[in-house]
């Protein structure tokens, strides 16, 4: 690295640790801090260096701190998403691409679900696991709550079942044509994550269980159209037609996907209906 990005590197280190209070890291504040934030040796600490080279880091005479340094600053510091990926690149060691898709849902989407009452709603990862959900969600489709985590990802319910009354993936009038969608967007995300072992795991597993995902698969389809309406069959309601809408939560790689009825609507009333009564319809023989 040459004098002036290490110089930005030590000025964006001395940033993030002076936003930082001690409270915020568990440490007692003690008194007499002459500057705001952590002190250096705090620092050092938390990232298990050396305070000599941690200060030299920040006075822009250190060498080349390697990836395993950088992410022990990145933990130390809190930094978001973005700082760190902005301390890898000025450090000249871009950040290695994540090994599998985020399972992480920010707490402000999972709030956003929560304030949709008369949708329904589900957060998706790349390999369609249902990771967040509101309640009408719950209510239409299936008590997400009360599944493993295994049993919550879509594409197995859409090829290895279980069927609810003969019914595939809750009675949607597009089972196939999601059921298709879904084989091409897994085959996209296997090449952005080729060494993820639970992305092969499912694919092992669909394969094995599932001729129609091994003939989708071997198509090497790679695009699918959207969704823009389809009916659910539900037990207690009967059918319910909904607009599908996907809003893409690109640095996460997942999508929220959210089922709206027509205002006036007789689906409207079965979802104000399913509101009510929740998930209590899961006692419905199936």
């Amino acid at each position: 690295m040459d004098r002036r990005v290490r110089r930005e590197l030590g000025d964006f280190l001395r940033s993030r640790r002076e936003r930082i209070t001690p409270a915020d890291v568990g440490l007692p504040a003690g008194a007499r801090r002459r500057t705001p934030g952590l002190r250096r040796e705090e620092v050092a600490q938390l990232a298990f260096i050396s305070t000599e080279y941690y200060t030299r880091l920040e006075q822009a005479r250190a060498p080349q701190p390697s990836r395993e340094v950088l992410v022990q600053l990145a933990r130390a510091l809190r930094l978001s998403d973005a700082e760190r990926d902005h301390l890898h690149h000025l450090a000249g060691a871009p950040p290695a691409p994540p090994p599998g898709p985020s399972r992480e849902v920010r707490q402000s989407v999972v709030d956003l679900l929560h304030r949709l009452p008369e949708a329904a709603a589900i957060v998706m990862s790349a390999t369609y696991e249902v990771l967040a959900w509101n309640d009408l969600a719950a209510a239409l489709m299936e008590d997400f709550s009360a599944l493993s985590r295994r049993d919550r990802n879509l594409l197995r319910r859409a090829f290895l079942g279980p069927y609810r009354q003969g019914r595939r993936l809750y009675g949607v009038s597009d089972a196939d044509e999601f059921a298709r969608s879904s084989a091409q967007h897994l085959r996209a995300a296997a090449a952005r994550y080729p060494n993820d072992p639970e992305m092969t795991d499912l694919i092992k597993e669909l394969l094995a269980g599932s001729e129609e995902f091994a003939r989708l698969w071997a198509a090497h389809d790679v695009t699918a159209g959207p969704t823009l309406c389809k009916t659910f069959e539900h037990p207690l309601v009967g059918p319910v037609a909904v607009n599908c809408d996907v809003l893409d939560i690109a640095d996460r790689d997942q999508r929220v996907v959210i089922y709206t009825a027509a205002p006036g609507s007789r689906s409207e009333e079965a979802m104000r209906l399913l509101s009510v009564v929740g998930t209590q319809h899961m006692g419905v023989p199936g």
